[in-house]
């Protein structure tokens, strides 16, 4: 552990674990909890955005001696415009008082009043790449905020090394300001056998009693879900499976209802919307594959989730993804492009026709996932954080 070392006051924007169930929203729960149980040296003040009257992730931060959450008395929309359309210099310290150093784990850094360091998560540059796949406010907002946010930052986080050639090639941002912090796997994704557990999250989320073929993430374009359900459609006519999409609805969504009718699916394909936390491990062990054909992701999560639970995966081979599911030479994933239609088809079909390949992967996965920890991160961002802190550590 890093406590023994490790001294002073980190403020950190915890607004996204409060607001957000799943992505950038996870990672920021996931990470603060793990820094406070691998550095406990150091006072953290959690800063939100006033959180909304329900929150939409109850029990969302850790509780310990060492943490002090410190919500504005403004919302999110109202505070981000002061911040990053007026470009108001209202400080952070003004909700937090005094820190040592300030870390914004989602693209955007507030105000900081001094010469404190700050950090900057960046995940994924996906707006620049895709911005057809975004609402245009959107875009404009984040080819405004994000860049200024970067320059400003003293280091920068890049959840994959995809990510950070990225932030080298478009914005030409030093080598040596991007430190790649992979994510981890909370521990309970692990394979879930009671079958009424089993039947529970089935019934929960209306899916039947059918076999299935899951895929995980935000229903947007990105996520690249009309072509998963093209790609479904020869698996339907040969297998009894259902396609099981599990994600919040995102922007840009109305056409995933028009592709089911269009490939004389309905019924066969189930939008679970979000699924808790909770309800995930079962999800994903009661799921022959997991399929994640994305166009571009910053880290890919739910391939480690569904490997922890045992589940084979077929996932897009781009940006960041091979990161997650190769090690070497070994692939514990079937990785393809999300733009081969045909391809998919076939890789569903030999996965629930060959118990071998089955196994194979399985195995594979399970090695996979021990190469990740939010321990691990929580310990290496310690490490940053102290030499920012104390620039004469080593």
């Amino acid at each position: 552990m890093g406590g023994r070392d490790d001294s002073g006051v980190i403020g950190f924007d915890v607004t996204a674990a409060l607001t957000q169930g799943g992505g950038i929203g996870r990672y920021t729960r996931e990470l603060i909890a793990a820094l406070t149980r691998e550095s406990p040296g150091y006072t953290y003040k959690l800063f939100s955005a006033r959180p909304p009257a329900s929150l939409p992730v109850p029990d969302s931060l850790p509780a310990a001696p060492n943490i002090i959450h410190r919500p504005a008395p403004i919302d999110e929309r109202w505070l981000y415009r002061l911040w990053y359309r007026a470009r108001l210099p209202l400080p952070v310290q003004t909700f937090l008082g005094r820190i040592d150093l300030f870390h914004s784990p989602d693209f955007v850094l507030p105000p900081v009043m001094g010469s404190i360091p700050t950090i900057l998560t960046v995940h994924d540059l996906s707006f620049l790449h895709y911005p057809e796949t975004f609402p245009d406010t959107l875009v404009n907002y984040l080819n405004r905020t994000v860049p200024w946010s970067v320059e400003r930052a003293r280091a920068v986080l890049a959840d994959s090394l995809s990510t950070k050639r990225d932030l080298q090639a478009m914005w030409s941002v030093p080598e040596e300001k991007i430190t790649v912090l992979y994510s981890g796997v909370n521990e309970r994704f692990k394979p879930v056998t009671d079958a009424v557990t089993l039947a529970a999250v089935r019934e929960r989320l209306g899916l039947g009693g059918a076999p299935f073929v899951l895929a995980v993430g935000t229903v947007q374009p990105r996520k690249n879900y009309p072509f998963l359900i093209r790609a479904f459609r020869p698996v339907a006519e040969r297998f009894p499976h259902s396609l099981v999409i599990a994600g919040g609805r995102g922007w840009l969504s109305e056409e995933i209802p028009a592709e089911i009718e269009r490939q004389g699916l309905a019924g066969r394909v189930f939008l679970a919307g979000f699924v808790d936390d909770a309800d995930l491990p079962a999800l994903y062990s009661a799921a022959d594959i997991l399929a994640f054909p994305s166009l571009y992701e910053g880290f890919g999560l739910p391939l480690l989730e569904a490997m922890a639970c045992g589940t084979p995966v077929i996932s897009s081979n781009a940006s960041s993804l091979p990161e997650v599911a190769r090690s070497g030479e070994s692939e514990a994933a079937i990785l393809i492009s999300p733009d081969d239609e045909a391809a998919w088809s076939d890789a569903m079909i030999r996965l629930l026709s060959d118990p071998e390949l089955r196994g194979r992967l399985i195995a594979a996965g399970y090695e996979q996932v021990g190469r990740f920890s939010w321990a691990a991160a929580a310990r290496q961002l310690s490490t940053l954080y102290r030499s920012l802190l104390r620039p004469d550590f080593h």
